[in-house]
């Protein structure tokens, strides 16, 4: 795994940095175990591309020489299935976040949420979410945002490729989409709920491919070895 990429199944509850710092010691453990010490370069690990915590799926992780090839990955194209909630709204855009509950609740037809998708696809204009970890200042939006600063992310125009409603079943509905670089599928709940006159947010998220890398390569982390 010297000088690789490693493909990740990332679990719900982990942070994209837990993953890198779990396959860190796993790396340790396999030298110590040859009677070996790791070099500074061997024990170099960074991820391509963050997942939030509650989400799940691919992640890209870089060891070694092969960190240096992080920002050939910033700008490829991402595949997700997402599940989101009508009637309530997160302070996160997600579980994670504080919850309340709509007064009014709107339960829109099928059509109407098919008709609001295709307002979606193409090129659109989308604001991520403060608790990011979008850089304001030098600082972690997500970071500020927790100490109660206020935070202005800037606009951003961003590309759907695909958008399509799998299943639906009031307040819930799940979605199955392609997006480019930089798209935030917890501000498209949101936005999507506006959208319909209502509050939404993102109850599950799973990133399923990155350009040409798919999550049926992924191993989970108990599975990983090393490989020299």
């Amino acid at each position: 795994m010297t000088d690789n990429i490693v493909l990740i199944d990332k679990p719900a509850g982990w942070t994209s940095f837990d993953v890198c710092a779990k396959l860190r010691g796993q790396i340790k453990a396999a030298y110590r175990e040859k009677g070996e010490k790791p070099t500074k370069r061997q024990l170099r690990v960074g991820h391509a591309g963050t997942l939030d915590p509650f989400a799940t799926g691919l992640l890209i992780i870089l060891v070694g020489d092969a960190t240096k090839k992080a920002g050939e990955f910033l700008k490829l194209d991402k595949w997700y299935e997402a599940t989101i909630r009508l009637g309530a709204s997160s302070t996160t855009g997600d579980p994670e976040g504080e919850i309340t509950e709509c007064q009014n609740k709107i339960a829109p037809s099928e059509g109407m949420i098919t008709d609001a998708l295709a307002e979606f696809t193409g090129e659109i204009i989308q604001r991520p979410p403060i608790f990011s970890a979008i850089k304001i200042n030098g600082q972690r939006a997500y970071k500020l945002a927790r100490d109660g600063k206020e935070v202005e992310i800037p606009e951003r125009t961003v590309t759907i490729y695909e958008l399509e409603l799998v299943e639906y079943s009031y307040p819930y509905l799940k979605i199955r989409t392609h997006v480019s670089s930089g798209t935030y599928i917890r501000s498209l709940a949101v936005d999507l709920g506006k959208a319909l006159r209502t509050e939404a947010y993102c109850t599950e998220l799973r990133r399923t491919r990155v350009a040409a890398w798919h999550i049926d390569q992924a191993k989970v982390l108990d599975g990983l070895s090393i490989e020299r």
